[in-house]
């Protein structure tokens, strides 16, 4: 009796040690290592898959869902004539160097964001915003120049996070924020960790460490989740190893969405593409499919303009130009270049970019364009293609949320140039109506459809695979984040 009641305490014991012993690390896989880790300050979408949610945060947030929920300001209340947006802080946040989050922090961020010297890579965001005022410690005034109906779910960006003084200019390396993971450590072309902040003002996350390795390499990032050495990849570049881990009871395989337009971008004001018969010539030229099936092993939903499938205000315009190798040459002559066009084509590191270029120049080629594809590296990609404007054609997914927009910015890098379409985005830009936004937005994707602006290719997928034992990863990207805040081992 006593041998019995002694096994079971044992076993009791070994549960608890067990249970109290779960796992608490995780490796993360991405494809692209950030150029900095400050999201205010860069374009590059790994910079907030690395710190989005973990690192900083903003006045609002964006939810796997997509909803805006409330972040560092636990509410707010909007004027009746959509003006003044008046914001109330959280008590007892801090950032990860001991300095107390207050309205000052808010005034600074948002001021730094739209000022002369910004550097922001969505400055747009807080163009709407006349002035920013701290009413007391924990309170602070927004005063737009014009209603922006998406003004709350901006301030849920990347871009809009709260930095403080004291480490604003040195975020790019030295991150420091107040989301529930603070930053640890850097190492250069391999990975960066990150550790849970203990004085963190939510609810404490389930993992102590996570360390987000860069893994370049396709091939590489399928061993590195075969072997255990990563053990959540939320966008896998292989999506020909899909069926793979579907078969392998280890692995969970989640098919998501993104807000990824891939676009065949074209440099609008660069000859031959300043001329609409050219683009229109490219988009009969272009079998979309075919590019899916090649670059992508038939996954990605096929698209006509900017703007992502699952938004309840999409356009189904693939028949703008349906698939039509004579018209492109047609078009092609008739612009007086029947005898061919030579163009360079940049392409990023991406595997949708790198394949998805090898097929789309085998399809130019046989209606007279000829590209020579030039392999590009990310920062190189940033530089020449994004700022420089030096460049004919390239490959990219724009992963920001709702952002048509774009097509409005002067020097933005397509280099488009449309009164219509502007008109369209400035009428947008002060409607709060939501069925009134909902049909400006088709008003915008038509334009620039008909206007074969860029190569409109299909929306970037989000293949996730990740170890059966995890949950809490996001399924769908309605932002550029791997939010692990809620993400715990089961056993």
């Amino acid at each position: 009796m006593i041998a019995r009641f002694a096994l079971a305490a044992t076993a009791a014991f070994a549960m608890t040690v067990s249970a109290s012993a779960q796992r608490t690390d995780l490796t993360l896989g991405m494809v692209l290592e950030p150029p900095h880790l400050d999201p205010t300050a860069g374009a590059a979408a790994a910079i907030d898959e690395v710190v989005y949610a973990n690192v900083f945060e903003g006045l609002t947030r964006i939810a796997s869902d997509g909803a805006v929920q409330p972040g560092l300001a636990e509410n707010w209340v909007i004027s009746d004539d959509g003006l003044t947006y008046t914001f109330e802080l959280r008590e007892g946040v801090t950032f990860h160097d001991g300095t107390t989050l207050d309205a000052g922090d808010v005034v600074f961020s948002l001021d730094r964001a739209r000022g002369e010297a910004s550097v922001n890579a969505q400055k747009a965001l807080f163009e709407p915003i006349e002035s920013v005022e701290q009413m007391d410690e924990l309170t602070v005034e927004i005063t737009l120049s014009r209603p922006a109906g998406d003004f709350l779910y901006n301030m849920g960006w990347g871009d809009a996070v709260i930095v403080a003084p004291e480490s604003a200019e040195t975020n790019k390396e030295n991150p420091v924020g107040t989301g529930p993971f603070r930053f640890a450590e850097w190492q250069k072309g391999a990975a960066v960790t990150l550790e849970r902040f203990d004085g963190y003002w939510g609810e404490a996350p389930a993992l102590e460490q996570v360390t987000i390795r860069f893994i370049p390499d396709p091939a590489a990032a399928t061993a590195a989740l075969l072997a255990g050495d990563v053990q959540a990849f939320p966008n896998l570049p292989t999506p020909e190893s899909i069926p793979q881990f579907e078969a392998d009871p280890r692995f969970e395989v989640v098919i998501g969405s993104t807000e990824g337009e891939t676009i065949l971008s074209t440099n609008n004001a660069r000859a031959p593409f300043d001329d609409i018969r050219v683009r229109q010539a490219i988009a009969h030229a272009i079998d979309r499919q075919a590019i899916i099936d090649g670059a992508m092993f038939g996954l990605g939903t096929p698209i006509g303009s900017h703007f992502a499938p699952h938004h309840p205000a999409y356009m189904e315009l693939v028949e703008t130009y349906p698939y039509n190798p004579e018209r492109a040459r047609e078009l092609l002559a008739e612009a007086g270049h029947g005898d061919g066009i030579s163009a360079t084509l940049k392409l990023p590191p991406p595997s949708y970019a790198r394949r998805g270029g090898e097929v789309i120049a085998a399809q130019l080629r046989e209606v007279g364009i000829d590209l020579e594809i030039i392999p590009v590296e990310w920062a190189q990609w940033l530089e020449q293609v994004f700022t420089n404007t030096d460049y004919d054609l390239t490959i990219v997914s724009h992963t920001e949320p709702n952002d048509i927009g774009i097509y409005a910015r002067e020097d933005y890098y397509f280099n488009y140039d449309n009164d219509d379409f502007d008109a369209v985005i400035e009428e947008l830009s002060v409607t709060a109506g939501e069925d009134a936004r909902y049909e400006l937005f088709r008003k915008a994707q038509q334009i620039i459809a008909e206007d074969a602006v860029n190569g409109y290719l299909f929306q970037l997928p989000k293949n996730g695979v990740w170890d059966a034992r995890l949950e809490g990863l996001w399924e769908n990207s309605p932002v550029q984040a791997n939010d692990v805040t809620g993400v715990r081992w089961t056993e």
